[in-house]
């Protein structure tokens, strides 16, 4: 693994956002939903994810989820995403989100 410093972790800007929507990406080449993140003072953002195997729509909707909100925005199908939402790979190896085990503000940067 290669090592990093401190300050390269500090360019990543990591928060905390609650999913206001959810729903699927008939466009999307891979299955795939489109969610809206609340992240606070930064607005309402759109980010695609490959979480299909795991999650549902209506389950999305009120959970908090840790993005890197400041990768360039990335033309996915017919929408611009604006965050990357992160995740784990589970023993199948689909995708479980990274999220906080307490409710926090919307925004809140991971330190």
């Amino acid at each position: 693994m290669q090592t990093i410093q401190f300050s390269d972790f500090q360019k990543v800007d990591i928060r905390i956002g609650t999913i206001t929507k959810a729903e699927i990406f008939k466009e999307a080449k891979n299955p795939s939903y489109k969610l809206f993140v609340d992240l606070g003072e930064l607005g309402i953002k759109k980010s695609s994810a490959q979480i299909t195997e795991n999650y549902k729509p209506e389950n999305l909707v009120g959970k908090q989820v840790i993005c890197i909100c400041n990768f360039p925005p990335k033309q996915i199908a017919n929408i611009m995403s604006e965050v990357l939402v992160t995740g784990f790979h589970d023993e199948q190896g689909n995708v479980t989100l990274a999220t906080s085990d307490l409710n926090v503000p919307n925004g809140a940067k991971l330190y």
